[in-house]
């Protein structure tokens, strides 16, 4: 009599150990992996460096040698930026590794290894830092300090609470800066500020979707968000957007003056505040854990962005 087969049981059936270091599959997906760690889909974060020289660009006498310095400046803070996303994904692999979309990254899905992408963290760097000199060197010293505070982030920073959402948004106020300083622009305090608060708005709503996402799915968060709560980073980010529709205000009424009290200035806040309203939509929804893909696939938003910009335009040249 044949015996009857045993049904398996979860203490029988031994667990299949997860793959964390998938093959590479050869150079060409090696320097893709590169490429997509490098992510230049953040790039759109660097039109920044465009911000001052655009404000300064009807009264300048040298646009030709602004612009190009402008340009510079949006190549070289890109490459830079490039670096320090390479680092971050090479220090945070066993994090991400854990994380439900994280461990789809070059590096964490073991695509690009971690040595090749210091290695190729370094090259960025160092070609990004060249290349800022061809407008000046005050550029090469913003973006020296860019990348030596986002490396203080990367190896530890990013795990105090407050000084990384302080630090983060620095980023975004450095490419304004690099704008400024790449084409020789005395920036106004009302830019800075709106560029600064603009920065935490926009931080704090990255950091309370990571938070929305922890509480749905349960995945692996930052040590820093541990010590947040939601409705603190809510606070964050509310009060961040009032002293940003307010700094604007008042700097969009001191545009009127130097624009000849042109009234598109003024009417420049509508779609602004318009846009920053429909932007804290998606933050209070838990949706803005990628800024930079909102601004890319949210029509209305990229309208009333193309909308504030043709006021501004208007106020300047009408």
């Amino acid at each position: 009599m044949s015996e009857s087969p045993k049904t398996a049981t979860s203490d029988d059936v031994e667990e299949t150990p997860a793959v964390t270091e998938p093959p590479s599959g050869g150079p060409v997906k090696l320097v893709r992996g590169v490429i997509k760690t490098a992510r230049p889909k953040q790039w759109v974060k660097n039109v920044l460096v465009f911000a001052a020289p655009f404000f300064a660009f009807a009264t300048a006498t040298n646009r030709k040698e602004m612009l190009f310095a402008a340009i510079i400046a949006f190549i070289a803070f890109s490459l830079v930026a490039s670096s320090v996303y390479l680092i971050n994904d090479a220090v945070d692999v066993e994090a991400d590794r854990q994380h439900p979309t994280k461990r789809n990254r070059p590096i964490a899905a073991g695509i690009v290894p971690v040595p090749v992408a210091y290695g190729a963290a370094v090259v960025f760097f160092g070609v990004g830092l060249g290349i800022s000199f061809l407008a000046s060197w005050q550029l090469a010293v913003v973006l020296g300090v860019y990348e030596a505070v986002q490396l203080g982030y990367c190896f530890g920073l990013k795990h105090q609470p407050v000084v990384d959402l302080a630090i983060v948004g620095s980023g975004f106020l450095m490419r304004s800066v690099a704008g400024g300083v790449a084409a020789g622009i005395a920036m106004s305090q009302w830019f800075l500020l709106v560029t600064a608060f603009g920065s935490l708005f926009m931080v704090a709503g990255k950091r309370y979707a990571e938070i929305m996402l922890f509480e749905r799915t349960g995945a692996k968060i930052r040590s820093s968000l541990k010590k947040y709560s939601a409705s603190y980073l809510r606070f964050v980010w509310a009060t961040s957007a009032a002293i940003l529709i307010m700094s604007y205000c008042l700097w969009a009424f001191e545009l009127r003056e130097k624009a000849d009290n042109s009234v598109w200035a003024v009417v420049s806040m509508v779609p602004f505040v318009v846009a920053v309203l429909r932007y804290a939509v998606d933050v209070d929804s838990g949706n803005a854990g990628e800024p930079e893909e909102i601004a890319l696939r949210d029509r209305v938003l990229q309208v009333l962005g193309a909308t504030w910009v043709v006021t501004l335009f208007l106020s300047f040249y009408l």
